[in-house]
């Protein structure tokens, strides 16, 4: 989502490292296209001013421009200064007092809130809780049956009726939850094109029902400055606990992802990043800033690759690795669990520098590419295989016609694994990385 700003804030931090010693003048030249940076990527007007003002008053300071690296300095400010906007650290749904908790769903039809609800579901069902959807919208056609389906794909109870009263059914969930050991309820509400008196005096309504509910407003971050409205109206009116914020591996400019916690002053709990039902993350203020600045995300990429491997096959693997039995198997294993980390373009925003390896960068990463590579290795007898030194030309000739490819992409193929082997050899032995003439670790 935030590939424009990451890619201007980019050029800015080269051009200052390129100066030199910086002057004032330079710096305000630099946060003047900062500015329109942030401003080009939907961030609301207000809330540009004022990060901008915080940003020169710090780094106009004269410890920055005199000392040894000010460029670099001043990427640190931008950085702590772009966390401090987004909400400082996580924080966590409130799971505090007793059982069951409950979770108010609010924000416009559209927003993703029924979809988000299973999401959550399936979030807190991992987390060993035990939560129960409600189907409180009962006015858009089929959303009850919507998120019916949706429970069953997450193997949650969803509770609906027919009173076509939204308030009474919320409190019947929260009944029926209490009597099944449910520990967390999650409500669906209505939504509407745009706002209106009946859903803000419905939703209130509801609130008042449910005790204290935790109320978060689901915001879809591809709506740009009309999130930011619809956030303040919302908090206005209702208790808001926290934010949602839907489809930010979009392709929109991200301004509402930026402007909705300082307008609101209500932090962002959550994050939607894919349609499929486990793709709601906790959102870490400290890892966005450092994905907004190219500096990549190696804290969520672990967290994505122990979630994908399992760890008894990982100290399988390592054995392989040292005692050089890494076949093609095991390569299509690697691949396979590379994809159930998410998709690959945002996979490899997450690695730092990654932008800068050629080849190896988001803009190239396919799909479909691993899709040939699975057909390839499919296409292989077990002895081939298992030892693919074997594979020679007129082998190469028949995998290619048995998984529509060529016997380039064979060739392709080969050298890949050749490298991901020693590569991986390397990593199991503890030893350095060599990528492309730059050395890790």
């Amino acid at each position: 989502m935030f590939e424009t700003l990451t890619e201007k804030l980019q050029k800015v931090f080269k051009r200052m490292s390129g100066s030199g010693k910086l002057r004032p003048k330079d710096v305000r030249a630099a946060l003047k296209e900062v500015r329109l940076a942030l401003l080009e990527a939907d961030v609301h007007y207000q809330v540009v001013k004022g990060f901008i003002n915080e940003l020169q008053q710090e780094a106009l300071g004269e410890e920055i421009l005199s000392g040894l690296n000010p460029t670099q300095q001043i990427v640190d400010i931008v950085h702590r200064k772009l966390v401090k906007l987004l909400g400082e650290e996580a924080a966590p749904l409130n799971m505090s007092g007793p059982a069951p908790h409950v979770i108010l769903l609010a924000g416009l039809q559209g927003s993703g809130k029924t979809t988000t609800a299973g999401k959550l579901a399936l979030r807190l069902q991992k987390d060993g809780r035990r939560p129960l959807l409600c189907a409180a919208d009962v006015y858009r056609p089929a959303a009850i049956e919507q998120l019916q389906q949706i429970g069953e794909q997450a193997a949650v109870e969803v509770y609906a009726d027919d009173s076509g009263d939204p308030v009474a059914i919320a409190a019947a969930a929260l009944k029926h939850a209490s009597a099944g050991m449910y520990d967390v309820v999650i409500v669906d509400t209505a939504g509407r094109l745009q706002i209106d008196q009946q859903m803000m005096d419905e939703i209130a309504a509801m609130e008042q029902q449910l005790g204290q509910p935790e109320t978060l407003l689901v915001i879809d971050a591809m709506t740009g400055q009309e999130a930011v409205s619809v956030a303040k109206e919302f908090g206005e009116r209702l208790h808001l606990d926290g934010l949602i914020l839907t489809k930010l591996d979009g392709d929109a400019r991200g301004g509402a992802a930026l402007s909705a916690r300082e307008v609101t002053g209500k932090p962002i709990k959550l994050v939607g990043v894919g349609e499929k039902l486990d793709a709601l993350e906790v959102f870490h203020p400290d890892r966005m800033a450092q994905r907004i600045l190219g500096m990549g995300d190696v804290l969520t990429l672990v967290e994505k690759a122990r979630e994908a491997v399992d760890e008894e096959k990982a100290l399988e693997m390592q054995k392989r690795l040292l005692s050089s039995r890494f076949d093609m198997n095991d390569f299509r294993e690697q691949l396979r669990a590379v994809r159930t980390m998410g998709p690959l373009d945002q996979i490899m925003k997450m690695i730092p520098g990654a932008d800068k390896l050629g080849a190896m960068g988001p803009a190239d990463v396919e799909e479909k590419e691993l899709d040939r590579v699975d057909a390839i290795i499919s296409s292989m007898t077990l002895e081939e295989r298992a030892n693919p030194a074997i594979i020679k030309g007129s082998r190469k000739r028949r995998i290619a016609a048995g998984s529509g490819t060529t016997v380039q992409d064979i060739n392709i193929v080969l050298k890949q694994y050749k490298q991901l082997g020693q590569m991986m050899k390397t990593v199991a032995k503890g030893g350095p990385l060599n990528i492309g003439g730059l050395r890790l670790g």
